[in-house]
């Protein structure tokens, strides 16, 4: 497998800007076997099965960009941060300009929130911020911005719709740095009249890195080594969705995130109690343990995520789901329309 293997074209039009209004409202393609159908999420009510179990990845975006100065001598030199993880020694943060901010001076961020830069390498810094706890939370809040993908960002800033927007409905636990953006379609209305129906839902919590977006770099795919992101399937979780296996019902993932979650967790050939960090990297020729059907978005060409749909789908069969997808207008990555893949 070649990383050309993946490619496509993809016309600058199809892609999202600003989501569907209201959220279930996006237009999703059903793939089931070799049928494509093109319909709404809010169909899903049709589509779904009692006792069908959806897995939802119940992570929290923070508002991850920051825009701040630092002191250059008389002059006031400005800065901008993106929060990537924490570490024990601070929260680990890609900046612009990266080459000018050393160890040991203070980026301020707002009256309440500044840093000082406690390392330094060729690709991010280390901050250790003045406040901790809800203290920090509360003041980044304030002064962050949700952290955009880099191809929406590239054409407008985040702005105050984006504080919703790019968040969940089900959003608990505070820490990633991108949005599971396949959970973004799903509305109270709808969770409400798939629970109706029947249909049983189980959260887990993977948080999303800005490792997602970056690119392959190598030819052959099976070099290529994922970034590592934290998550945690507890007892409960674990018990619902083997009990789902062994009664011959559905489980379904609402997005890669939380594909990548339970197939990790399921390394043993069950589903497991699992906490800690994941680097799995899924391309064609893996091996499915608990995934029966997914729910995702559009992905980007020659990306990791496509390769995983493809080794789901297989890679013909998903060549004419994007082809049929790009004739038919969907819209493409973060904000855009949803898939339904049943292989």
């Amino acid at each position: 497998m070649q990383l050309s293997d993946f490619d496509f074209h993809l016309p600058e039009a199809l892609i999202a800007t600003r989501p569907a209004k209201p959220r279930s409202a996006a237009r999703l393609l059903l793939a089931e076997g070799e049928t494509i159908r093109d319909l709404h999420v809010f169909d899903l009510v049709d589509i779904f099965q009692p006792g069908d179990l959806l897995v939802l990845n119940n992570t929290k975006v923070i508002p991850a960009r920051l825009f701040g100065t630092r002191q250059r001598g008389e002059a006031v030199a400005k800065v901008e941060v993106t929060l990537l993880e924490p570490t024990p020694a601070g929260w680990r943060a890609l900046a612009k300009p990266l080459r000018k901010v050393n160890p040991g001076e203070t980026i301020r961020f707002s009256d309440a929130l500044s840093a000082e830069v406690v390392e330094k390498t060729e690709t991010n810094l280390v901050l250790a911020f003045n406040l901790t706890g809800d203290d920090f939370d509360a003041a980044l809040n304030d002064a962050g911005a949700m952290p955009l993908p880099p191809y929406i960002a590239a054409k407008r800033p985040a702005d105050a719709a984006d504080r919703d927007d790019y968040q969940t409905v089900f959003a608990r636990h505070a820490g990633a740095v991108a949005a599971p953006t396949a959970s973004l379609h799903f509305d109270a209305p709808l969770l409400q009249a798939l629970r109706d129906k029947g249909v049983e839902f189980v959260e887990v919590t993977l948080h999303v890195g800005a490792g997602t977006f970056l690119p392959v770099k190598v030819e052959d795919v099976t070099t290529h080594r994922m970034h590592a992101e934290w998550g945690e399937v507890t007892e409960a979780a674990a018990a619902r969705i083997n009990a789902a296996k062994d009664q011959g019902r559905r489980v379904i993932p609402v997005g890669t995130t939380a594909l990548r979650l339970i197939e990790s967790a399921a390394a043993s050939g069950r589903i497991a109690p699992w906490s800690g960090t994941t680097d799995i990297f899924i391309y064609p020729g893996y091996r499915f343990r608990v995934t029966d059907a997914l729910m995702t978005n559009f992905h980007l060409p020659k990306s990791t995520l496509l390769m995983l749909v493809s080794a789901l789908m297989g890679k013909g069969r998903i060549d004419r789901i994007y082809a049929h997808a790009v004739a038919s207008g969907y819209r493409f990555f973060s904000y855009g329309d949803a898939s339904l893949l049943i292989p």
